[in-house]
Protein backbone atom coordinates (compact mmCIF):
# COMPACT_ATOMS: atom_id res chain seq x y z
CA UNK A 1 0.00 0.00 0.00
CA UNK A 2 2.82 2.38 -0.52
CA UNK A 3 3.31 3.09 3.37
CA UNK A 4 5.51 5.96 3.58
CA UNK A 5 8.94 5.51 5.72
CA UNK A 6 11.97 7.46 6.01
CA UNK A 7 13.80 5.34 3.32
CA UNK A 8 11.03 6.75 0.75
CA UNK A 9 11.45 10.26 2.32
CA UNK A 10 15.16 10.41 1.06
CA UNK A 11 14.40 8.78 -1.99
CA UNK A 12 11.90 11.60 -2.97
CA UNK A 13 13.99 14.46 -1.65
CA UNK A 14 16.70 13.04 -4.34
CA UNK A 15 14.03 13.09 -7.05
CA UNK A 16 13.00 16.34 -6.02
CA UNK A 17 15.95 17.87 -6.43
CA UNK A 18 16.78 16.63 -9.58
CA UNK A 19 13.65 17.90 -10.79
CA UNK A 20 14.18 21.48 -9.13
CA UNK A 21 17.37 21.53 -11.10
CA UNK A 22 16.12 20.93 -14.90
CA UNK A 23 14.93 22.97 -17.84
CA UNK A 24 13.01 20.24 -19.27
CA UNK A 25 10.57 19.48 -16.98
CA UNK A 26 7.13 21.52 -17.21
CA UNK A 27 4.88 19.59 -14.90
CA UNK A 28 5.28 16.75 -12.52
CA UNK A 29 2.69 14.53 -11.83
CA UNK A 30 3.09 12.32 -7.96
CA UNK A 31 1.49 9.24 -8.03
CA UNK A 32 1.88 5.69 -6.28
CA UNK A 33 2.14 2.24 -8.37
CA UNK A 34 -0.40 -0.96 -6.98
CA UNK A 35 -3.35 -1.19 -5.32
CA UNK A 36 -3.01 2.17 -3.91
CA UNK A 37 -1.49 5.91 -3.82
CA UNK A 38 -0.33 5.11 -0.10
CA UNK A 39 -2.25 4.11 3.42
CA UNK A 40 0.18 6.82 5.04
CA UNK A 41 2.66 6.79 7.43
CA UNK A 42 4.31 3.30 8.10
CA UNK A 43 2.87 2.55 11.69
CA UNK A 44 6.24 0.35 12.23
CA UNK A 45 8.32 3.54 11.70
CA UNK A 46 5.96 4.81 14.39
CA UNK A 47 6.30 3.07 16.94
CA UNK A 48 10.05 2.36 16.50
CA UNK A 49 9.93 6.52 16.89
CA UNK A 50 10.22 7.67 13.15
CA UNK A 51 7.46 9.92 13.90
CA UNK A 52 9.89 12.10 16.37
CA UNK A 53 13.44 11.35 14.82
CA UNK A 54 12.77 12.14 11.13
CA UNK A 55 9.88 14.50 11.35
CA UNK A 56 11.60 17.53 10.69
CA UNK A 57 13.76 15.96 7.85
CA UNK A 58 10.61 14.54 6.42
CA UNK A 59 8.59 18.10 6.53
CA UNK A 60 11.33 19.65 4.98
CA UNK A 61 11.19 17.66 2.04
CA UNK A 62 7.35 18.28 1.45
CA UNK A 63 8.39 21.63 1.75
CA UNK A 64 10.77 21.40 -1.26
CA UNK A 65 8.18 19.49 -3.14
CA UNK A 66 5.37 22.29 -2.66
CA UNK A 67 8.22 25.04 -3.56
CA UNK A 68 8.86 23.42 -7.24
CA UNK A 69 8.65 26.18 -9.47
CA UNK A 70 6.93 24.04 -11.95
CA UNK A 71 3.29 22.51 -11.36
CA UNK A 72 2.66 19.45 -9.51
CA UNK A 73 -0.47 16.98 -9.54
CA UNK A 74 -0.85 14.48 -6.98
CA UNK A 75 -2.64 11.56 -9.04
CA UNK A 76 -4.39 9.49 -6.10
CA UNK A 77 -6.02 5.94 -6.19
CA UNK A 78 -8.29 4.17 -3.59
CA UNK A 79 -5.98 4.97 -0.28
CA UNK A 80 -4.80 8.33 0.87
CA UNK A 81 -4.24 8.85 4.73
CA UNK A 82 -3.02 10.58 6.68
CA UNK A 83 1.08 11.10 6.11
CA UNK A 84 0.14 9.83 2.39
CA UNK A 85 -3.07 13.35 2.72
CA UNK A 86 0.16 15.71 3.46
CA UNK A 87 1.98 14.64 0.70
CA UNK A 88 -0.85 14.65 -1.55
CA UNK A 89 -1.30 18.31 0.01
CA UNK A 90 2.13 19.39 -0.93
CA UNK A 91 1.13 19.57 -4.52
CA UNK A 92 -0.70 22.45 -6.31
CA UNK A 93 -3.66 20.07 -7.57
CA UNK A 94 -4.79 16.34 -6.73
CA UNK A 95 -6.40 14.37 -8.80
CA UNK A 96 -8.13 11.52 -8.19
CA UNK A 97 -10.43 8.79 -9.36
CA UNK A 98 -14.00 7.52 -7.99
CA UNK A 99 -12.48 4.92 -5.93
CA UNK A 100 -10.47 7.04 -4.00
CA UNK A 101 -11.05 7.48 -0.60
CA UNK A 102 -9.20 10.13 1.70
CA UNK A 103 -8.97 10.63 5.61
CA UNK A 104 -6.23 12.52 8.23
CA UNK A 105 -6.40 9.59 10.66
CA UNK A 106 -4.46 11.17 12.83
CA UNK A 107 -6.31 11.31 16.27
CA UNK A 108 -6.98 7.39 15.50
CA UNK A 109 -3.35 6.73 16.63
CA UNK A 110 -2.96 9.34 19.34
CA UNK A 111 -0.30 11.19 16.84
CA UNK A 112 -0.69 14.96 16.27
CA UNK A 113 0.38 16.51 12.41
CA UNK A 114 4.35 17.11 11.76
CA UNK A 115 4.11 17.42 7.85
CA UNK A 116 1.96 20.02 7.58
CA UNK A 117 -1.73 18.92 7.64
CA UNK A 118 -2.83 21.52 10.08
CA UNK A 119 -1.86 24.15 7.90
CA UNK A 120 -2.48 23.10 4.57
CA UNK A 121 -6.00 21.21 4.74
CA UNK A 122 -7.94 24.20 6.44
CA UNK A 123 -6.40 26.30 3.67
CA UNK A 124 -7.56 23.82 0.88
CA UNK A 125 -11.63 23.08 2.76
CA UNK A 126 -11.26 25.94 5.25
CA UNK A 127 -11.09 25.60 9.39
CA UNK A 128 -14.31 23.61 9.86
CA UNK A 129 -13.85 21.29 7.45
CA UNK A 130 -10.37 20.35 8.38
CA UNK A 131 -11.63 20.25 12.23
CA UNK A 132 -14.16 17.67 11.15
CA UNK A 133 -11.85 15.37 9.56
CA UNK A 134 -9.29 15.70 12.01
CA UNK A 135 -11.62 15.25 15.20
CA UNK A 136 -13.82 12.13 13.44
CA UNK A 137 -10.87 10.55 11.31
CA UNK A 138 -13.54 9.35 8.97
CA UNK A 139 -13.04 8.43 5.26
CA UNK A 140 -14.16 11.09 2.86
CA UNK A 141 -14.85 9.55 -0.52
CA UNK A 142 -14.02 11.08 -4.06
CA UNK A 143 -17.36 13.34 -4.54
CA UNK A 144 -17.53 14.45 -1.13
CA UNK A 145 -13.58 15.83 -1.44
CA UNK A 146 -14.83 17.59 -4.81
CA UNK A 147 -17.50 19.20 -3.34
CA UNK A 148 -15.38 20.42 0.08
CA UNK A 149 -12.53 21.30 -2.31
CA UNK A 150 -9.97 18.65 -1.00
CA UNK A 151 -9.14 17.68 -4.29
CA UNK A 152 -9.65 19.31 -7.94
CA UNK A 153 -10.72 16.60 -10.08
CA UNK A 154 -12.31 12.73 -9.93
CA UNK A 155 -12.09 10.63 -12.97
CA UNK A 156 -13.53 7.62 -13.95
CA UNK A 157 -11.86 4.01 -12.41
CA UNK A 158 -9.31 3.15 -15.11
CA UNK A 159 -9.06 6.69 -16.64
CA UNK A 160 -7.23 8.54 -13.83
CA UNK A 161 -3.52 8.21 -15.24
CA UNK A 162 -4.84 8.97 -18.51
CA UNK A 163 -7.00 11.91 -17.80
CA UNK A 164 -4.02 13.11 -15.69
CA UNK A 165 -1.40 12.88 -18.48
CA UNK A 166 -3.49 15.05 -20.14
CA UNK A 167 -3.77 17.42 -18.34
CA UNK A 168 -0.04 17.44 -17.60
CA UNK A 169 0.12 17.66 -21.32
CA UNK A 170 -1.88 20.73 -21.72
CA UNK A 171 -0.56 22.57 -18.89
CA UNK A 172 3.20 21.76 -20.09
CA UNK A 173 2.22 23.84 -23.93
CA UNK A 174 1.68 26.88 -22.04
CA UNK A 175 5.08 28.92 -20.43
CA UNK A 176 7.02 27.66 -17.32
CA UNK A 177 8.31 31.28 -16.69
CA UNK A 178 4.67 32.48 -16.39
CA UNK A 179 3.88 29.14 -14.28
CA UNK A 180 6.95 30.20 -11.96
CA UNK A 181 5.54 33.57 -11.36
CA UNK A 182 1.90 32.28 -10.60
CA UNK A 183 3.36 29.75 -8.38
CA UNK A 184 5.96 32.36 -6.57
CA UNK A 185 3.24 35.18 -5.76
CA UNK A 186 0.60 32.92 -4.48
CA UNK A 187 3.12 31.69 -2.06
CA UNK A 188 4.31 34.84 -1.11
CA UNK A 189 1.06 36.53 -0.46
CA UNK A 190 -1.09 33.56 1.20
CA UNK A 191 -2.72 35.43 4.32
CA UNK A 192 -2.11 38.11 3.49
CA UNK A 193 -4.83 41.14 2.87
CA UNK A 194 -6.17 41.60 -0.82
CA UNK A 195 -4.43 45.30 -0.89
CA UNK A 196 -1.42 43.98 0.56
CA UNK A 197 -1.55 40.57 -1.84
CA UNK A 198 -2.66 43.23 -4.94
CA UNK A 199 0.63 45.42 -3.77
CA UNK A 200 2.99 42.14 -4.08
CA UNK A 201 1.80 41.67 -7.24
CA UNK A 202 2.19 44.64 -8.50
CA UNK A 203 5.46 44.94 -7.44
CA UNK A 204 6.93 41.49 -8.24
CA UNK A 205 5.42 40.16 -11.20
CA UNK A 206 7.34 41.01 -14.73
CA UNK A 207 3.86 41.15 -16.69
CA UNK A 208 6.58 40.23 -19.39
CA UNK A 209 8.50 36.73 -19.01
CA UNK A 210 11.17 35.89 -20.75
CA UNK A 211 9.55 33.88 -23.58
CA UNK A 212 6.95 36.02 -24.50
CA UNK A 213 8.55 37.39 -27.69
CA UNK A 214 8.55 33.49 -29.05
CA UNK A 215 5.24 32.55 -28.39
CA UNK A 216 3.72 35.41 -29.81
CA UNK A 217 5.67 35.43 -32.73
CA UNK A 218 5.11 32.11 -33.34
CA UNK A 219 1.08 32.40 -33.13
CA UNK A 220 1.13 35.61 -35.60
CA UNK A 221 3.06 33.47 -37.83
CA UNK A 222 0.52 31.05 -38.11
CA UNK A 223 -1.94 34.26 -39.26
Amino acid sequence: MNALNHALFMELETAIADLGKRDDVACVILCGEGKAFSSGHDLRDIEAGGETEHSQYEATVLEALASLSVPTIAQVHKYCFTGALELALACDLIFVDEATVLADTHSQWGLSPVWGMTQRLPRRVGAARAKDMMFSARRVGAEEALRIGLVDRVFAAGELASQTRDYALAVAKNSRHSHHVCKSIIEATDGLRLHEGLDYEYTNSPGVCSDMQARVAAFTSKS
